[in-house]
């Protein structure tokens, strides 16, 4: 079962959990509320609003941002950002964001605080700032039944070479595979690369500690989280995006059927001007 560690203002809410990148980028994976609520129709609901509308609608051109709606005081300034998965094309994230924002609604009505992870995006508000802070509290896990005996030794070696991979990758959102193992790892935009590291490593070796031999591994940080799986584990919800090894691999083959395209035309053209000169020739006669 998911495990929560959310600070104590939060409390977590969990539906039926669909584990990894499911095909469907808008999912539930979890969500939080604070336990203070607003009153209605009070500046601080409004100023929610306001922000919330911001978020929306900044996902359309961006994956990511964040937004401070300040207030006539300070108990009604809000807070908040979403994030959208690193390959998401900008309508998936615009659709999952206002998802995401619609949940929050559902979940947390008149919460001061709530965050929701969707399989594709992710979305935080609080009257508390949170921005550019460091958060490195285990908010969700999820393991996978362990792997057969006889290829727990390779998965688990294939597994911790992929991760190594994501360790050694540069930027905020990371893809990496080994063999018939797949992961992927992504931080919240609002941290430096530097502590987008650290998140990372952290969440890393929460997974390899605690998921052991697992056939797949999920481990979401208050900032950052990192997710594996091996084929054949039993659970179709994964997916993953394209290494840069494929993508190179598919721009080959598209080049080759190029070539093969442009012969096919050159090898026509040849047999188009050699009928052409036998019927001149036949004129000429």
């Amino acid at each position: 079962m998911p495990t929560s560690l959310l600070p104590l203002s939060f409390f977590l809410i969990s539906l039926p959990f669909q584990t990894a990148l499911s095909s469907s980028t808008d999912a539930f994976v979890f969500g939080g509320c604070t336990q203070q609520k607003y009153t209605p129709d009070s500046p601080y609901e409004s100023n929610l609003n306001s922000l919330l509308t911001s978020l929306v609608n900044s996902a359309t051109y961006s994956s990511y941002n964040n937004f401070t709606i300040l207030g006539s005081s300070p108990q009604d300034v809000v807070y908040g950002l979403y994030q959208c998965r690193g390959d998401l094309s900008m309508p998936d994230c615009a659709t999952c964001v206002a998802r995401a924002v619609t949940q929050t609604g559902s979940l947390c009505p008149s919460a001061c605080g709530a965050a929701v992870q969707l399989q594709g995006c992710y979305v935080k508000y609080d009257n508390a700032t949170f921005l550019g802070v460091e958060d490195k509290t285990v908010v969700m896990k999820k393991c996978g039944p362990s792997v057969e005996y006889d290829k727990e030794s390779e998965i688990v070696g294939r597994r911790d070479a992929m991760m190594a991979g994501l360790m050694g990758g540069g930027g905020l959102f990371r893809v990496g595979g080994s063999g018939e193992v797949q992961g992927l790892a992504q931080c919240v935009g609002d941290l430096s690369l530097g502590e987008c590291q650290d998140c990372l490593s952290a969440a890393i070796q929460r997974l390899k500690n605690e998921c052991g031999a697992g056939a797949y591994g999920d481990m979401y940080l208050g900032k950052c989280y990192a997710r594996f799986s091996s084929s054949g584990s039993g659970d179709n919800n994964h997916y993953y995006p394209k290494s840069h090894n494929d993508k190179s691999s598919n721009e080959g083959e598209k080049t080759f059927a190029i070539i093969i395209g442009l012969l096919a035309g050159i090898a026509l053209l040849i047999i188009f001007l050699a009928f052409l000169r036998k019927v001149v020739d036949r004129n000429g006669k």
